[in-house]
């Protein structure tokens, strides 16, 4: 065979495998024996070998992954991979259509889906041919997985048709069915290994192996549920989706366009029960506004969209034996009281322990040791004892009591008013709370440092090496490679990671002080508004609540602990090592004062920038987004498909109605 005949046979063979590969995985009708594909497979690899020249990353050949270990590089997501609000009843459904409502004012289909259970994952194409896959990670970045995510057959890596975006992503949860879970916690029986815990963990523990050929070896699969991009065929979720099955993605036939909520309950109701049926895990609903024009018109909370909401199926909740109780301390104090099990197998794993948050819970329950209990998982997710079955409980059986003292330190615990939790305040003197804090300064949403996790925390307090943060940034180079399975290589990387942290912006080293009720939302703000440490180290209470989406508690909170003495050493040390307390000159740059004090409400759809485009030129020109009309507002920003009621409210209240080129003139 020459060079011209071996490279049409190849892209022939590429071709033939590629729709048998859509045909098996995607469609789930294959045309062709199994040995018949693998006999074309063989022909391929042999003349991929024999004519390098034709080597192509996209081939079916390569789908069996690498030997090589894969270090994951983080990616920051272009559009945040945000977590959905959860629901649990009707009444929460019918919550969310009626906030879905008052803000777009009109009625809207709703898409349902299944909500499969497994680890989410973002891919993006670009001109049809898979580019980047990227897990969800805290968010905002994630892993590059890439090379595991390409050995998956029910991931197109080039796309069918020519319709599709030019760029865009495609979202969606791989997942390990059923039959592979089993064959795969056979064999390791067999060997005597442990088992897995259930389909979802091992998806997400596969999908982030070194070895991508071990990864193809599992047989993950996917099913691809939002696409996101600036130029989508449709303004319909699912209609977008059919497209996208048409490029080749698996898309699941369970979807369903519904007109109302009767509807959309007699979904959940119908898929309560024949989700068993299914050859992949399940644990919800998933129920989204239709059109996109409306999704960007009802936007995002910090944390969720506002479009849509999952419905959660009711947990298993399986009876045991509550054996004792045993009480744990976090970095802020909080003692949380856990009850130990006799183990138990609850939605696919073995359970032995149960949060019992706080002292009203347990009295609430009339707790005793030795109980038969019942444990469901919350969201299948976090057990939790949800009631006592009081007629198996002897007369000689104990009650549970919470304790008086902190557990590690000896403390007596404080429990303040109009709290649940009980507190440790020995903050700097307690061992847990001494380590938490450390862990959760080093955090990724915190500093960043590469190499410092809990177990090293852990051990460098226990050798006396780090009693404080102000420790780490001491740590020398010989004292970290003495320690047990450290070594050069992991000490420099430690050393490596406190430098680099040295440039991590002031909302992140503020929110890494762990300052109680300071998140990262709040850290944002606090920095946003006051620019230094030392500004808002001297505010008053009074001065911290006039900021807006700080409360009163959170005040507080702010207010004592920069009134520790500790805490002012501790920030000046760091300042000291080059950590930094002021916001860089380039978050200042471009910031105003030209809607200062301006409460402004976004409406409708806009030509020159997208509605969170617009919030920030809002926020970085001094003004405020709000979400509702009021007396306080003091401009609506209208685009296109306003809904009449808002605009009808704003004309009632005099409040001026202003174009997008309008607002931007403003801001000139």
């Amino acid at each position: 065979m020459n060079q011209e005949e071996a490279q049409k046979r190849i892209q022939q063979l590429r071709t033939e495998l590629e729709e048998h590969n859509y045909n098996y995985y995607v469609l789930a009708k294959p045309v062709i024996s199994d040995f018949d594909f693998d006999m074309k497979l063989k022909e391929l690899e042999k003349l991929e070998t024999e004519f390098p020249q034709f080597a192509d990353s996209n081939s079916p050949t390569q789908r069996v992954g690498s030997d090589l270990s894969n270090d994951f590089e983080q990616v920051e997501h272009k559009y945040s991979m945000l977590s959905l609000s959860n629901a649990y009843s009707e009444g929460e459904i019918r919550d969310f259509d009626t906030r879905v409502k008052k803000i777009i004012e009109t009625n809207c289909d709703y898409v349902c889906e299944l909500k499969f259970d497994g680890t989410s994952i973002s891919l993006t194409y670009e001109n049809g041919e898979l580019i980047r896959a990227v897990t969800r990670g805290d968010g905002v970045r994630g892993d590059d997985v890439t090379a595991n995510v390409r050995t998956i057959k029910s991931i197109p890596l080039k796309l069918r048709g020519d319709n599709y975006p030019d760029l865009f992503e495609i979202r969606g949860e791989i997942v390990m069915p059923f039959n592979v879970f089993d064959e795969l916690n056979s064999e390791l029986e067999k060997a005597g290994e442990p088992l897995l815990a259930n389909p979802r963990n091992t998806a997400a523990g596969t999908l982030k192996m070194k070895n991508s050929k071990v990864v193809a070896s599992r047989k993950l699969d996917a099913y691809l549920y939002y696409i996101i991009g600036k130029d989508l065929p449709e303004d319909g979720h699912y209609e977008n989706l059919q497209k996208a099955r048409e490029w080749g993605f698996k898309i699941s036939d369970a979807m369903q366009i519904c007109k109302n909520l009767d509807e959309v309950f007699a979904y959940i109701r119908k898929w309560d029960v024949e989700r068993h049926k299914l050859p992949v895990a399940t644990d919800g609903i998933v129920i989204k506004v239709n059109s996109i024009n409306l999704q960007e018109n009802l936007g995002f909370t910090a944390k969720s969209p506002r479009w849509a909401i999952a419905y959660k199926f009711k947990a298993e909740n399986v009876a045991t034996v509550l054996k004792s109780v045993s009480y744990q301390v976090g970095r802020t104090g909080a003692v949380t009281p856990v009850a130990n099990l006799e183990p138990v197998q609850i939605a696919g794993t073995m359970v032995k322990r149960a949060s019992l948050h706080n002292a009203d819970i347990i009295a609430n329950l009339d707790l005793h040791i030795g109980d038969t209990v019942f444990v469901e998982k919350g969201g299948e997710i976090i057990p939790k004892i949800t009631g006592v079955d009081a007629t198996k409980r002897h007369p000689m059986f104990q009650p549970v009591t919470f304790i008086n003292e902190c557990p590690e330190c000896k403390t007596p615990l404080i429990r303040k008013e109009g709290e649940a939790a009980h507190y440790c305040p020995n903050e700097d003197g307690c061992p847990p709370q001494i380590k938490g804090k450390m862990e959760h300064f080093v955090s990724r949403k915190g500093m960043d440092i590469d190499g410092l996790g809990q177990e090293t925390i852990d051990l460098l307090y226990n050798e006396g090496l780090a009693k404080t943060i102000i420790d780490l940034y001491e740590l020398k180079k010989e004292q970290l490679a003495a320690l047990e399975r450290m070594g050069e290589k992991s000490a420099q990387r430690i050393l490596d990671g406190l430098e680099a942290s040295k440039q991590v912006p002031f909302e992140r080293v503020l929110f890494a002080l762990g300052i109680r009720f300071v998140g990262e939302t709040v850290a944002k703000t606090l920095v946003k508004k006051l620019h230094t440490i030392e500004n808002i180290q001297t505010a008053t209470l009074e001065q911290l609540t006039e900021i807006d989406e700080i409360g009163e508690k959170i005040a507080e909170s702010v207010v004592e602990w920069f009134s520790n003495e500790t805490h002012i050493q501790l920030i000046e040390k760091l300042k000291a090592h080059g950590l930094r307390f002021k916001i860089g000159e380039e978050q200042l740059a471009g910031q105003t004062d030209k809607l200062n004090g301006l409460s402004i409400i976004i409406s409708g759809t806009f030509e020159i920038h997208s509605r969170d485009e617009l919030k920030k030129l809002i926020e970085k020109n001094g003004g405020k987004n709000v979400g509702s009309i009021s007396k306080k507002t003091n401009y609506l920003l209208a685009g296109k498909n306003i809904g009449p009621s808002k605009l009808e409210k704003a004309k009632k209240l005099n409040i001026p109605i202003i174009s997008e080129e309008e607002f931007l003139r403003m801001l000139e």
